[in-house]
């Protein structure tokens, strides 16, 4: 897997976006990098273990810290910190964006959750 040539946070680091060589820029916000981080604290150790993270809409990217060549660990001001974004998960969460993002809505709304800190 090809490395980013590019990884670029927004001044108010709620956007990353990530520029893979000859493609268009991928643009992720840190909301949707945060309730899908790859971590086992979101996803679990199985698909039944895997939870829906409420209340980030106003989360931020504090730091992204490389990886080895294959990925980075990044720090939400929430203070998760534990996901490792391989370039093949970043290329993934891309190229779904508008499913996963709506899956992500789909089950705020069936356990009566919320984007927004309460």
């Amino acid at each position: 897997m090809t490395s980013p040539s590019e990884l670029r946070v927004s001044k108010d680091r709620k956007l990353l976006t990530v520029t893979f060589p000859g493609q268009a820029p991928i643009d992720l916000t840190a909301e949707m990098l945060r309730v899908l981080s790859p971590s086992a604290e979101v996803q679990g150790h199985s698909a039944e273990q895997r939870i829906t993270v409420p209340g980030k809409r106003d989360v931020t990217i504090m730091k992204i810290d490389p990886v080895g060549n294959y990925a980075v660990r990044i720090a939400f001001d929430d203070f998760h910190d534990t996901g490792i974004f391989t370039w093949v998960y970043l290329r993934q969460l891309g190229a779904e964006k508008e499913t996963l993002w709506q899956a992500y809505l789909d089950e705020l709304a069936q356990q009566g959750k919320s984007r927004d800190r309460r």
